[in-house]
């Protein structure tokens, strides 16, 4: 093995060259972004991965000048088309946000009974369950209600009929 062969070596008696380690290194942190979306990892993992083969190929990214402008540019060349295709996969829609100012009016189902003394109450409206209170008597589990007001981080059912 050549004196430049040994250097590109990281771990010479095992084998594993400094592009291996960052091809692995890349792979490695795909992985993360797959088990978890939005950790932004795919664009050091893309330019990890490019720099490895680049470094596997015979290009010296250890040069500061060859290593610097390769790096950078592939860097920029990854996050640029990481964020289009972020872009093309996300939906245009905006999420769908609800405040429980925007309840009143609306009619739900209690789901735990419902009373004017504590927040154990629970009425569920569209797909989605909130603390609530009566505005007098005990309300029973499956009863039709109506969202008169919000207080706090809890509605204000009453009964209808």
């Amino acid at each position: 093995m050549g004196h430049k062969e040994q250097l590109n070596m990281v771990l010479p008696e095992v084998g594993i060259s400094f592009g291996w380690l960052l091809i692995i290194g890349g792979a490695l942190l795909i992985l993360v972004e797959v088990y978890s979306p939005g950790f932004f990892a795919t664009v050091p993992a893309t330019v990890m991965i490019i720099l490895g083969v680049l470094q596997l190929m015979g290009v010296d990214i250890a040069n500061p000048w060859m290593g610097g402008i390769i790096g950078i540019s592939v860097a920029i060349l990854a996050a640029l088309i990481t964020v289009w295709m972020y872009g093309r996969i996300t939906p245009d829609n905006s999420p769908t946000t609800i405040s429980r100012d925007s309840l009143v009016g609306k009619l739900g189902i209690v789901k735990v009974a419902v009373d004017a003394t504590s927040l154990s109450g629970k009425v569920t409206i569209g797909s989605t369950d909130w603390s609530a209170r009566s505005k007098g008597l005990l309300i029973p589990e499956g009863r039709k209600v109506k969202v008169v007001d919000s207080e706090g981080v809890h509605i204000i059912v009453e009964e209808v009929s």
